[in-house]
Protein backbone atom coordinates (compact mmCIF):
# COMPACT_ATOMS: atom_id res chain seq x y z
CA UNK A 1 0.00 0.00 0.00
CA UNK A 2 2.71 2.78 0.66
CA UNK A 3 4.33 2.49 -3.20
CA UNK A 4 0.53 3.64 -4.11
CA UNK A 5 0.83 6.79 -2.06
CA UNK A 6 3.26 9.47 -2.29
CA UNK A 7 4.16 11.93 0.71
CA UNK A 8 3.21 15.64 -0.22
CA UNK A 9 3.95 18.14 2.84
CA UNK A 10 3.77 15.88 5.47
CA UNK A 11 0.26 14.39 4.11
CA UNK A 12 -0.77 11.97 1.52
CA UNK A 13 -2.92 12.31 -1.72
CA UNK A 14 -4.15 9.83 -3.86
CA UNK A 15 -2.15 9.15 -7.24
CA UNK A 16 -4.39 8.84 -10.87
CA UNK A 17 -4.80 5.50 -12.02
CA UNK A 18 -4.98 5.31 -15.98
CA UNK A 19 -8.20 3.37 -17.07
CA UNK A 20 -8.88 1.74 -20.77
CA UNK A 21 -6.72 2.65 -23.81
CA UNK A 22 -4.57 5.75 -23.95
CA UNK A 23 -6.02 8.84 -24.70
CA UNK A 24 -4.74 11.03 -27.82
CA UNK A 25 -5.53 13.35 -29.85
CA UNK A 26 -7.26 13.25 -33.28
CA UNK A 27 -5.79 14.81 -36.32
CA UNK A 28 -7.66 17.38 -38.58
CA UNK A 29 -8.22 14.98 -41.31
CA UNK A 30 -9.58 12.53 -39.02
CA UNK A 31 -12.35 14.90 -37.59
CA UNK A 32 -13.18 16.06 -41.10
CA UNK A 33 -13.25 12.04 -42.27
CA UNK A 34 -15.85 11.46 -38.74
CA UNK A 35 -18.04 13.86 -39.66
CA UNK A 36 -18.81 13.17 -43.80
CA UNK A 37 -19.29 9.41 -42.05
CA UNK A 38 -22.04 10.70 -39.71
CA UNK A 39 -23.50 13.13 -42.82
CA UNK A 40 -23.88 10.18 -44.78
CA UNK A 41 -26.14 8.02 -41.98
CA UNK A 42 -28.39 11.02 -41.56
CA UNK A 43 -29.32 11.22 -45.33
CA UNK A 44 -29.57 7.53 -45.91
CA UNK A 45 -32.02 7.74 -42.82
CA UNK A 46 -33.93 10.44 -44.52
CA UNK A 47 -34.39 8.66 -47.70
CA UNK A 48 -35.26 5.50 -45.55
CA UNK A 49 -37.82 7.39 -44.47
CA UNK A 50 -39.22 8.87 -47.34
CA UNK A 51 -39.34 5.98 -49.48
CA UNK A 52 -40.75 4.32 -46.54
CA UNK A 53 -43.75 7.16 -46.20
CA UNK A 54 -44.13 6.63 -50.41
CA UNK A 55 -44.30 2.72 -49.92
CA UNK A 56 -47.48 3.17 -46.91
CA UNK A 57 -49.72 5.52 -49.27
CA UNK A 58 -48.94 3.59 -52.10
CA UNK A 59 -50.01 0.79 -50.26
CA UNK A 60 -53.55 3.09 -49.07
CA UNK A 61 -54.00 4.19 -52.31
CA UNK A 62 -53.84 0.39 -53.92
CA UNK A 63 -56.17 -0.28 -50.77
CA UNK A 64 -58.52 2.03 -51.35
CA UNK A 65 -58.98 1.07 -54.91
CA UNK A 66 -58.83 -2.84 -54.16
CA UNK A 67 -61.61 -1.84 -51.39
CA UNK A 68 -64.09 0.18 -53.98
CA UNK A 69 -63.27 -2.50 -56.38
CA UNK A 70 -64.97 -5.55 -53.84
CA UNK A 71 -67.47 -3.05 -51.61
CA UNK A 72 -67.76 0.48 -53.11
CA UNK A 73 -68.38 2.56 -56.17
CA UNK A 74 -67.91 -0.31 -59.00
CA UNK A 75 -66.27 0.60 -62.49
CA UNK A 76 -70.14 -0.29 -64.01
CA UNK A 77 -73.33 -1.14 -62.82
CA UNK A 78 -75.38 -4.19 -63.49
CA UNK A 79 -78.93 -4.93 -63.83
CA UNK A 80 -82.26 -3.05 -64.66
CA UNK A 81 -81.62 -0.17 -62.25
CA UNK A 82 -82.73 1.41 -58.89
CA UNK A 83 -85.06 4.02 -59.73
CA UNK A 84 -86.69 6.38 -62.72
CA UNK A 85 -85.10 9.80 -63.14
CA UNK A 86 -85.24 12.70 -65.55
CA UNK A 87 -82.43 13.91 -66.75
CA UNK A 88 -81.55 17.22 -69.18
CA UNK A 89 -79.31 17.03 -72.46
CA UNK A 90 -78.61 20.87 -73.16
CA UNK A 91 -78.09 22.54 -76.41
CA UNK A 92 -74.03 21.93 -77.40
CA UNK A 93 -73.76 19.43 -74.68
CA UNK A 94 -70.59 16.95 -75.31
CA UNK A 95 -71.00 13.29 -74.50
CA UNK A 96 -68.38 13.82 -71.80
CA UNK A 97 -71.08 16.29 -70.55
CA UNK A 98 -73.92 14.18 -70.73
CA UNK A 99 -71.76 11.61 -69.07
CA UNK A 100 -71.47 13.77 -65.89
CA UNK A 101 -75.32 14.67 -65.75
CA UNK A 102 -75.54 10.79 -65.71
CA UNK A 103 -72.45 10.68 -63.09
CA UNK A 104 -74.28 13.72 -60.78
CA UNK A 105 -77.87 10.99 -60.40
CA UNK A 106 -76.20 8.67 -60.09
CA UNK A 107 -77.25 6.68 -63.42
CA UNK A 108 -73.87 5.68 -64.43
CA UNK A 109 -70.81 4.71 -62.34
CA UNK A 110 -68.23 6.66 -64.06
CA UNK A 111 -67.90 9.57 -67.03
CA UNK A 112 -65.11 7.46 -68.97
CA UNK A 113 -67.51 4.24 -68.89
CA UNK A 114 -70.27 5.94 -70.53
CA UNK A 115 -67.87 7.45 -73.08
CA UNK A 116 -66.72 4.56 -74.18
CA UNK A 117 -69.87 2.74 -74.31
CA UNK A 118 -70.88 5.69 -76.40
CA UNK A 119 -68.67 5.69 -79.29
CA UNK A 120 -69.61 4.47 -82.78
CA UNK A 121 -73.27 5.20 -81.93
CA UNK A 122 -75.30 7.01 -84.29
CA UNK A 123 -78.16 8.25 -82.31
CA UNK A 124 -76.08 9.59 -79.03
CA UNK A 125 -74.18 11.57 -82.08
CA UNK A 126 -77.74 13.14 -83.57
CA UNK A 127 -78.91 13.31 -79.47
CA UNK A 128 -81.06 16.21 -79.53
CA UNK A 129 -81.13 19.07 -76.48
CA UNK A 130 -84.20 17.70 -73.77
CA UNK A 131 -85.39 15.66 -71.36
CA UNK A 132 -84.88 12.10 -71.08
CA UNK A 133 -86.02 9.33 -68.78
CA UNK A 134 -83.50 6.81 -67.26
CA UNK A 135 -82.73 4.93 -64.89
CA UNK A 136 -80.76 5.12 -61.50
CA UNK A 137 -77.37 2.55 -61.18
CA UNK A 138 -77.64 0.71 -65.10
CA UNK A 139 -74.86 -0.10 -67.20
CA UNK A 140 -73.39 2.55 -69.15
CA UNK A 141 -73.99 0.24 -72.29
CA UNK A 142 -78.16 0.54 -71.20
CA UNK A 143 -78.10 4.11 -70.46
CA UNK A 144 -76.54 4.51 -74.14
CA UNK A 145 -79.66 2.71 -75.00
CA UNK A 146 -82.14 4.55 -73.28
CA UNK A 147 -81.18 8.06 -74.45
CA UNK A 148 -81.40 6.77 -78.26
CA UNK A 149 -84.57 5.23 -77.57
CA UNK A 150 -87.32 8.67 -78.81
CA UNK A 151 -90.16 6.44 -76.23
CA UNK A 152 -87.33 7.84 -73.56
CA UNK A 153 -87.88 11.29 -74.69
CA UNK A 154 -89.72 13.85 -72.15
CA UNK A 155 -91.34 16.82 -72.54
CA UNK A 156 -91.43 17.68 -75.90
CA UNK A 157 -93.97 20.20 -76.61
CA UNK A 158 -95.22 21.69 -80.19
CA UNK A 159 -97.78 24.32 -80.39
CA UNK A 160 -98.80 24.69 -83.94
CA UNK A 161 -99.49 27.82 -85.56
CA UNK A 162 -102.59 30.08 -84.49
CA UNK A 163 -103.42 27.82 -81.15
CA UNK A 164 -104.60 30.03 -78.36
CA UNK A 165 -104.09 29.45 -74.51
CA UNK A 166 -107.64 28.02 -73.79
CA UNK A 167 -109.08 25.36 -76.01
CA UNK A 168 -111.76 25.83 -78.80
CA UNK A 169 -114.90 23.89 -79.27
CA UNK A 170 -116.35 24.35 -82.85
CA UNK A 171 -119.85 25.09 -82.24
CA UNK A 172 -121.43 23.18 -85.05
CA UNK A 173 -118.95 19.75 -84.98
CA UNK A 174 -118.20 20.43 -81.26
CA UNK A 175 -114.43 19.48 -82.28
CA UNK A 176 -112.21 20.40 -79.82
CA UNK A 177 -109.11 21.98 -80.71
CA UNK A 178 -106.81 21.79 -77.92
CA UNK A 179 -105.33 24.96 -76.75
CA UNK A 180 -101.64 25.91 -75.83
CA UNK A 181 -102.21 25.16 -71.67
CA UNK A 182 -103.06 21.38 -72.91
CA UNK A 183 -100.48 21.11 -74.91
CA UNK A 184 -98.03 22.43 -72.62
CA UNK A 185 -99.72 19.91 -69.81
CA UNK A 186 -99.51 16.77 -71.71
CA UNK A 187 -95.92 18.02 -72.44
CA UNK A 188 -95.16 17.82 -68.62
CA UNK A 189 -96.70 14.19 -67.76
CA UNK A 190 -94.35 11.50 -67.35
CA UNK A 191 -94.44 8.39 -65.71
CA UNK A 192 -91.50 7.66 -62.98
CA UNK A 193 -91.92 4.62 -61.14
CA UNK A 194 -95.19 3.66 -62.49
CA UNK A 195 -96.62 6.72 -60.87
CA UNK A 196 -98.17 9.31 -64.11
CA UNK A 197 -97.51 13.26 -62.86
CA UNK A 198 -98.56 16.21 -64.65
CA UNK A 199 -98.94 19.81 -64.65
CA UNK A 200 -102.63 20.65 -64.83
CA UNK A 201 -104.19 23.27 -66.96
CA UNK A 202 -105.50 24.41 -64.14
CA UNK A 203 -102.59 24.82 -62.35
CA UNK A 204 -101.16 26.59 -65.70
CA UNK A 205 -103.96 28.99 -66.33
CA UNK A 206 -103.16 30.09 -62.25
CA UNK A 207 -99.88 30.81 -62.54
CA UNK A 208 -100.42 32.86 -65.95
CA UNK A 209 -102.42 35.73 -64.20
CA UNK A 210 -100.25 35.33 -60.59
CA UNK A 211 -97.40 37.41 -60.27
CA UNK A 212 -95.86 40.37 -61.40
CA UNK A 213 -95.27 40.38 -65.65
CA UNK A 214 -91.21 39.96 -64.99
CA UNK A 215 -91.72 36.78 -62.81
CA UNK A 216 -93.37 35.40 -65.85
CA UNK A 217 -89.82 36.71 -68.20
CA UNK A 218 -92.34 38.66 -69.91
CA UNK A 219 -90.29 41.01 -72.35
CA UNK A 220 -89.69 44.84 -71.76
CA UNK A 221 -92.21 45.34 -74.94
CA UNK A 222 -95.40 43.48 -73.82
CA UNK A 223 -94.79 45.18 -70.32
CA UNK A 224 -97.18 47.68 -70.35
CA UNK A 225 -100.24 45.92 -71.97
CA UNK A 226 -99.72 42.60 -69.86
CA UNK A 227 -99.81 44.68 -66.85
CA UNK A 228 -102.99 46.35 -68.03
CA UNK A 229 -104.89 42.96 -68.27
CA UNK A 230 -104.80 42.91 -64.43
CA UNK A 231 -105.00 38.85 -63.48
CA UNK A 232 -106.65 37.72 -66.68
CA UNK A 233 -104.90 34.28 -67.46
CA UNK A 234 -105.21 36.02 -71.25
CA UNK A 235 -102.74 38.76 -70.41
CA UNK A 236 -99.89 36.10 -71.90
CA UNK A 237 -101.93 35.44 -75.31
CA UNK A 238 -99.68 35.16 -78.47
CA UNK A 239 -96.26 35.42 -75.73
CA UNK A 240 -95.73 31.77 -76.38
CA UNK A 241 -95.12 31.64 -79.80
CA UNK A 242 -95.42 28.28 -82.25
CA UNK A 243 -92.60 25.71 -82.60
CA UNK A 244 -90.66 23.00 -80.90
CA UNK A 245 -89.97 23.45 -77.03
CA UNK A 246 -88.68 21.34 -74.27
CA UNK A 247 -90.34 21.29 -70.88
CA UNK A 248 -89.20 20.16 -67.73
CA UNK A 249 -91.72 18.21 -66.34
CA UNK A 250 -90.80 18.60 -63.19
CA UNK A 251 -90.88 23.11 -63.37
CA UNK A 252 -93.42 24.78 -61.60
CA UNK A 253 -96.03 25.94 -63.35
CA UNK A 254 -94.75 30.08 -63.57
CA UNK A 255 -91.26 28.05 -64.25
CA UNK A 256 -92.66 26.66 -67.29
CA UNK A 257 -94.74 29.21 -68.72
CA UNK A 258 -91.55 31.81 -68.03
CA UNK A 259 -89.34 29.44 -70.12
CA UNK A 260 -91.20 29.11 -73.00
CA UNK A 261 -92.31 32.81 -73.10
CA UNK A 262 -88.36 33.66 -72.91
CA UNK A 263 -87.10 31.39 -75.53
CA UNK A 264 -90.39 33.34 -77.51
CA UNK A 265 -89.22 36.58 -76.84
CA UNK A 266 -85.85 35.47 -77.97
CA UNK A 267 -86.79 34.43 -81.32
CA UNK A 268 -89.53 37.27 -81.73
CA UNK A 269 -85.85 39.37 -81.52
CA UNK A 270 -83.70 37.38 -83.41
CA UNK A 271 -86.28 37.37 -86.36
CA UNK A 272 -86.33 41.15 -86.52
CA UNK A 273 -89.67 42.08 -84.97
CA UNK A 274 -88.30 44.98 -82.92
CA UNK A 275 -86.32 46.78 -85.51
CA UNK A 276 -88.96 46.54 -87.95
CA UNK A 277 -90.97 47.80 -84.82
CA UNK A 278 -89.30 51.02 -85.19
CA UNK A 279 -89.41 51.39 -88.75
CA UNK A 280 -92.72 50.99 -88.81
CA UNK A 281 -93.22 53.50 -86.15
CA UNK A 282 -95.20 50.59 -84.09
CA UNK A 283 -95.07 49.00 -80.79
CA UNK A 284 -93.61 45.58 -80.86
CA UNK A 285 -96.78 44.34 -79.39
CA UNK A 286 -98.86 45.90 -81.61
CA UNK A 287 -97.33 44.13 -84.73
CA UNK A 288 -97.54 40.60 -82.79
CA UNK A 289 -101.71 41.69 -82.29
CA UNK A 290 -101.96 42.08 -85.95
CA UNK A 291 -99.84 39.06 -87.05
CA UNK A 292 -102.55 37.15 -85.15
CA UNK A 293 -105.75 38.53 -86.81
CA UNK A 294 -103.85 37.69 -90.02
CA UNK A 295 -103.50 34.27 -88.89
CA UNK A 296 -106.92 33.65 -87.75
CA UNK A 297 -108.61 35.77 -90.86
CA UNK A 298 -106.88 34.36 -93.39
CA UNK A 299 -105.06 32.04 -95.63
CA UNK A 300 -101.33 31.83 -96.06
CA UNK A 301 -101.61 33.53 -99.86
CA UNK A 302 -103.68 36.40 -98.62
CA UNK A 303 -101.51 37.05 -95.60
CA UNK A 304 -100.11 39.97 -96.84
CA UNK A 305 -103.07 41.98 -98.37
CA UNK A 306 -105.29 40.99 -95.19
CA UNK A 307 -102.63 42.91 -92.86
CA UNK A 308 -103.33 46.11 -95.46
CA UNK A 309 -106.55 46.00 -95.00
CA UNK A 310 -106.29 46.17 -90.91
CA UNK A 311 -103.49 48.90 -91.46
CA UNK A 312 -105.83 51.02 -93.79
CA UNK A 313 -109.01 50.64 -91.64
CA UNK A 314 -106.88 51.67 -88.47
CA UNK A 315 -105.84 54.66 -90.81
CA UNK A 316 -109.09 55.65 -91.15
CA UNK A 317 -110.25 55.04 -87.85
CA UNK A 318 -112.94 52.54 -88.99
CA UNK A 319 -113.67 49.56 -86.43
CA UNK A 320 -111.93 46.09 -87.86
CA UNK A 321 -115.21 44.08 -87.63
CA UNK A 322 -113.72 40.72 -87.33
CA UNK A 323 -115.64 37.95 -86.27
CA UNK A 324 -112.59 35.98 -85.41
CA UNK A 325 -111.76 38.64 -82.51
CA UNK A 326 -116.20 38.21 -81.05
CA UNK A 327 -115.01 34.38 -80.87
CA UNK A 328 -112.02 34.79 -79.02
CA UNK A 329 -113.23 34.61 -75.68
CA UNK A 330 -116.57 32.38 -76.33
CA UNK A 331 -116.08 28.87 -74.97
CA UNK A 332 -117.86 27.88 -78.52
CA UNK A 333 -116.96 29.74 -81.75
CA UNK A 334 -119.02 29.84 -84.66
CA UNK A 335 -117.87 30.48 -88.54
CA UNK A 336 -119.99 33.28 -88.85
CA UNK A 337 -121.11 34.91 -85.51
CA UNK A 338 -124.32 36.27 -83.96
CA UNK A 339 -126.03 39.53 -83.56
CA UNK A 340 -125.54 38.80 -80.14
CA UNK A 341 -122.18 37.99 -80.22
CA UNK A 342 -121.37 40.89 -81.86
CA UNK A 343 -122.95 43.44 -79.71
CA UNK A 344 -121.12 41.81 -76.20
CA UNK A 345 -118.41 44.38 -75.40
CA UNK A 346 -115.25 42.38 -74.88
CA UNK A 347 -111.76 44.13 -74.80
CA UNK A 348 -111.12 41.69 -78.01
CA UNK A 349 -114.66 42.44 -80.17
CA UNK A 350 -113.69 44.70 -82.87
CA UNK A 351 -116.87 45.05 -83.88
CA UNK A 352 -117.88 46.97 -80.17
CA UNK A 353 -114.81 49.01 -80.35
CA UNK A 354 -112.81 50.72 -82.68
CA UNK A 355 -108.09 50.15 -83.03
CA UNK A 356 -107.02 46.55 -82.14
CA UNK A 357 -107.66 43.90 -79.42
CA UNK A 358 -106.38 44.40 -76.16
CA UNK A 359 -104.08 41.12 -76.43
CA UNK A 360 -102.96 38.59 -80.03
CA UNK A 361 -106.19 36.61 -79.92
CA UNK A 362 -103.85 33.39 -81.19
CA UNK A 363 -100.03 33.00 -81.49
CA UNK A 364 -99.39 33.75 -84.74
CA UNK A 365 -96.73 31.68 -87.38
CA UNK A 366 -93.77 33.02 -88.99
CA UNK A 367 -95.75 33.59 -92.35
CA UNK A 368 -98.50 35.57 -90.62
CA UNK A 369 -96.33 37.44 -88.52
CA UNK A 370 -93.89 38.77 -91.43
CA UNK A 371 -97.06 39.61 -93.22
CA UNK A 372 -97.43 42.03 -90.77
CA UNK A 373 -94.00 43.51 -90.62
CA UNK A 374 -94.51 43.74 -94.23
CA UNK A 375 -97.95 44.55 -95.42
CA UNK A 376 -98.50 44.05 -99.45
CA UNK A 377 -99.00 47.52 -100.76
CA UNK A 378 -102.57 48.28 -101.72
CA UNK A 379 -105.77 50.37 -100.93
CA UNK A 380 -108.18 47.91 -99.48
CA UNK A 381 -111.01 48.14 -96.96
CA UNK A 382 -113.06 45.08 -97.72
CA UNK A 383 -112.20 41.11 -98.14
CA UNK A 384 -114.33 38.05 -98.62
CA UNK A 385 -114.23 34.64 -99.61
CA UNK A 386 -116.14 34.08 -102.28
CA UNK A 387 -116.05 29.95 -102.90
CA UNK A 388 -114.87 26.76 -101.16
CA UNK A 389 -111.56 26.65 -102.57
CA UNK A 390 -110.76 30.06 -100.52
CA UNK A 391 -110.62 32.62 -103.07
CA UNK A 392 -110.98 35.74 -101.25
CA UNK A 393 -111.68 39.13 -103.23
CA UNK A 394 -110.27 42.75 -101.89
CA UNK A 395 -111.53 46.05 -102.33
CA UNK A 396 -112.24 49.25 -100.99
CA UNK A 397 -115.48 50.35 -102.73
CA UNK A 398 -118.51 49.02 -100.80
CA UNK A 399 -120.48 48.27 -103.54
CA UNK A 400 -118.31 46.46 -105.13
CA UNK A 401 -117.61 44.66 -101.38
CA UNK A 402 -121.58 43.99 -101.24
CA UNK A 403 -121.29 42.26 -104.65
CA UNK A 404 -118.47 40.23 -103.51
CA UNK A 405 -120.87 39.36 -100.65
CA UNK A 406 -123.67 38.24 -102.74
CA UNK A 407 -121.52 35.82 -104.67
CA UNK A 408 -120.32 34.40 -101.99
CA UNK A 409 -123.89 33.83 -100.32
CA UNK A 410 -124.43 31.66 -103.85
CA UNK A 411 -121.34 29.80 -104.09
CA UNK A 412 -122.40 28.19 -100.20
CA UNK A 413 -119.58 30.06 -98.13
CA UNK A 414 -120.23 30.86 -94.55
CA UNK A 415 -117.42 33.54 -94.23
CA UNK A 416 -119.13 36.86 -93.13
CA UNK A 417 -118.22 40.33 -94.58
CA UNK A 418 -116.00 42.97 -93.58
Amino acid sequence: MADDWDQVDGGERAQPVAVGPPRYRRSRAARLRAERRRRRTRTFAGIAVALLIVVVVAAVFLGSRLWNGLFGTPSDYTGDGGSDVVIQVHDGDSTTAIAQTLLDHQVVATVQGFVTAAQGSAAMQAIQPGFYKVRTEIPAASAVERLADPQNRVGKLTIPEGRQLDDITDAKTNDVTEGIFSLVSQATCVSLDGNKKCVSVDDLRAAAGAGPPESLQVPQWATEAVTKMGSDHRRIEGLIAPGTWNVDPAGTPASILATLISASSAKYTSGGLLDTATTMNMSPYDILVVGSLVQREAKPDDFAKVARVIYNRLGERRKLEFDSTVNYPLDRQEVATTDGDRAQVTPWNTYASEGLPVTPICSPGDQALAAAEHPEAGDWLYFVTIDLQGTTLFTRDYEQHLANIELAKRNGVLDSAR
